[in-house]
């Protein structure tokens, strides 16, 4: 009996849909609550190509929802434990590997070797990115998003059809995005909804059933519950000719800020600094710089004792977006302290120096 035989022996599917699985590409943009179970199930059914597209390493707080990862896995690559962990599930499967995050300056040539991408990410300015991009290159991307107890999933660009911007036109600013990290998820919810994404994927490559083009699928993990909400294609989305200068939230007000490679070297210069570390008391615990002080973004007024001593003040989050909102308002309270950024936050960090 042959590996595949169990879904091969499907009328609708047969050996002509193996075949299919077989010469595809899939780039799969983040490997985590999304992008682990969308990857395991397109490996074990036979996907021909896969990318794999992540930069960040294993922490502690992954394992409650990313669970292809272990306790040995800690600190190390998720690139590399990945690929590792897949190529014993299925040694046939071609690995392109990709140790960087998506850019503008990447996303075509890296997007255009493949049939589709699975966005796996939890950031707005990614995923309209991969919109565009997908756009320009004629390629569809199955989206999937989290919140608490709910999740969504569509197919956007599929054979001319609804982009992402027809469903969600502008990026939201820095005070509208939902922050994962403090709103958090259930952690059974990304297995359900990446594994949705991959059998979309599925659907796409081999022609079968129907695709969530046109339709936004809202599960509700509470009442175990879904609805489909249909939206319609706005043909200027259609149109675009390059790629944005910049996929960031609009925000009018320049933000003093520095590089984390920059500000790693502040740190290795030993020279004292006062650092905020905006994130929550729980985050803060599970991995930290020694020289930081905590100070959660909704209790900031309790950063004064530790502001007014100094000339220049550091703002560190988690990837840059609350310590971005942190810095606009201390700014309005100390006109002259100087405060900077960090940006992307303790993930850039941990990614230069694991």
């Amino acid at each position: 009996m042959s590996r595949y035989s169990r879904q091969t022996q499907l009328k609708d599917f047969g050996p002509e849909g193996q075949q299919r699985l077989s010469e595809g590409k899939i780039l799969v943009v983040g490997l985590g609550g999304l992008g682990l179970p969308a990857l395991q199930y397109l490996n074990a059914m036979g996907v021909g190509t896969l990318g794999l597209m992540d930069q960040d390493v294993i922490e502690l707080h992954n394992l409650q929802r990313q669970v292809l990862y272990t306790e040995q896995d800690l600190g190390r690559q998720k690139l590399e434990v990945v690929h590792e962990k897949l190529t014993a599930q299925n040694s046939n499967t071609h690995f392109k590997l990709y140790d960087t995050f998506l850019t503008k300056d990447n996303a075509l040539e890296i997007i255009n070797e493949y049939d589709l991408v699975i966005d796996a990410t939890d950031n707005f300015p990614t995923r309209y990115l991969i919109n565009d991009a997908c756009v320009l290159l004629k390629k569809p991307f199955v989206y999937g998003a989290l919140h608490s107890f709910e999740g969504h999933v569509s197919v956007f660009n599929y054979q001319n059809g609804p982009t992402y911007r027809c469903l969600y036109p502008n990026m939201p600013s820095v005070e509208e995005v939902p922050n994962c990290s403090e709103n958090g998820v259930l952690g059974v919810i990304p297995g359900i909804i990446g594994t949705f994404q991959a059998l979309e994927a599925i659907k796409i490559l081999t022609g079968i059933g129907e695709v969530l083009s046109g339709k936004l699928l809202l599960f509700d993990g509470l009442s175990q519950s879904s609805t489909k909400i249909g939206f319609k294609l706005n043909p200027e989305n259609l149109k675009l000719t390059r790629l944005q200068d910049f996929y960031e939230p609009l925000d009018c007000e320049v933000v003093p800020a520095i590089s984390a490679a920059d500000f790693q070297l502040v740190l290795d210069s030993k020279t004292d600094i006062t650092l905020l570390d905006v994130r929550t008391e729980a985050e803060f615990n599970d991995r930290n710089l020694k020289e930081a002080i905590n100070v959660p973004l909704d209790r900031l007024e309790l950063a004064s004792k530790h502001i007014n001593a100094a000339d220049k003040v550091y703002v560190l989050c988690q990837s840059g977006k609350r310590s971005e909102v942190a810095v606009k308002q201390l700014q309005i309270q100390y006109p002259n302290i100087e405060f900077f950024n960090v940006l992307g936050g303790m993930n850039q960090i941990t990614a230069l120096c694991p």
